[in-house]
């Protein structure tokens, strides 16, 4: 009879010791689940909250000149972007354009991009002709411009 009673309370303090270590690795698991979806929280609300528009005139001489690719943006949603070229990706004709490539430019020399504000995309490509495409894209927000040269 006693030997019952042992190997009951021995089996008792087993599952214990087992419901104990699965609460902490669930605990653990749940934790970085819930921190990865706070992350993507943030990013997907500054994503929903950018919006921008390509206000320049795709029948103007003033878009292809010497060389270089002049388009202004306009922002449009309730998100302040950065004004830099390392953060705006841009496409002409399916070629991406690194930052090198070209300069963003803003009235009064500012850094930051409030809504409403237009900036100036100056893009350097050479040996345009007929119909051209500029894609740019500012978190996950996509514009398309197309004019012939």
């Amino acid at each position: 009879m006693a030997s019952v009673s042992v190997s009951h309370m021995i089996l008792f303090i087993a599952s214990i010791l087992v419901a104990a270590s699965v609460v902490g690795v669930f605990t653990d698991s749940i934790s970085q689940v819930s921190e990865a979806i706070d992350q993507r929280g943030v990013s997907v609300s500054e994503d929903i909250r950018t919006d921008i528009e390509i206000i320049s005139d795709s029948g103007s001489a003033a878009v292809y000149e010497d060389d270089t690719i002049t388009i202004h943006v306009k922002n449009t949603g309730s998100e302040t972007l950065t004004a830099r070229p390392d953060q705006i990706d841009v496409f002409v004709n399916g070629r991406y354009k690194s930052a090198d490539a070209m300069s963003v430019s803003l009235e009064g020399d500012a850094s930051t991009w409030r809504s409403g504000e237009v900036a100036k995309l100056e893009i350097e490509e050479s040996g345009l002709s007929g119909d051209t495409r500029v894609k740019v894209i500012i978190n996950q927000d996509e514009e398309m411009f197309r004019f012939n040269t």
